[in-house]
């Protein structure tokens, strides 16, 4: 499969569904080899190695709880030299500031935070110079939304992550940003979609009037992973359709 991504290896986190699925399957179709990290639910994550051969792209599964320090060890083993590191993986839990419990938050921190920064830190070794770290945020970390303070804590920690860690290894060559969607069309949003005067209200908040989708969003990391993101680090990018212009 040719792509200006030719012989790079790569590695998704919370690969299996959504916006993960989708980067795995760009990068791919760019001609990298894609390593498909789950937590839990094997089946779909063969289903996105599924869909990344199907179209004659290269892919293998990596499983591992982000939470669990001899897991992200172990994984950090298993991968090898990486060009490209996606650190998708990401759970919301736990609503307003009265509605989340400690459980919610610790889940919310454990996954989104800790879990990123520890696995990078692990692949630190295992990044070639000129790597690209590529972080998926979120628009919650760039606008007030009460409803959600918990993950836009989180979020807010990946960017501050992100900023520093460009700073950090800058003399590597290695470029580290972020990308922050929107609303986007994925099971992610849960109940949310059922929600019509939810829906409505998100939807007009963008500049389009409706919903992102996976595929737009993996572009914009396709893109910042390639040799045309080369003069980019320390960014965090909102991919969003406008949203809150």
């Amino acid at each position: 499969m040719a792509g200006n991504l030719q012989g790079k290896a790569a590695l998704v986190t919370g690969a299996s569904g959504g916006i993960g699925r989708a980067i795995a399957v760009h990068l791919a179709a760019a001609g990298a080899e894609v390593m498909v990290h789950y937590g839990s639910g094997r089946e779909r994550a063969e289903e996105t190695v599924r869909l990344v051969t199907a179209s004659g792209g290269k892919a293998r599964i990596v499983q591992a709880d982000l939470r669990n320090a001899a897991d992200v060890r172990q994984l950090a083993d298993a991968c090898g030299k990486l060009d490209i590191l996606v650190n998708n993986a990401g759970i919301a839990r736990g609503y307003t500031l009265e509605s989340t419990t400690e459980e919610d938050f610790d889940t919310v921190f454990s996954t989104n935070v800790k879990g990123l920064f520890f696995l990078t830190q692990a692949l630190l070794p295992h990044l070639n110079d000129n790597a690209s770290i590529i972080n998926i945020s979120s628009m919650v970390s760039i606008v007030a939304y009460p409803a959600y303070l918990a993950y836009g804590m989180s979020k807010t920690a990946v960017n501050s992550f992100t900023r520093s860690l460009a700073a950090d290894l800058g003399p590597r060559g290695i470029r580290v940003n972020a990308i922050a969607p929107g609303a986007t069309d994925s099971d992610f949003l849960g109940d949310i979609k059922d929600n019509a005067a939810v829906m409505g209200a998100i939807t007009a908040a963008t500049a389009f009037g409706r919903l992102g989708t996976p595929d737009e969003i993996a572009r914009a990391v396709t893109w910042l992973a390639s040799p045309e993101g080369a003069w980019i680090t320390g960014q965090v990018i909102q991919v969003s359709g406008g949203m809150h212009l």
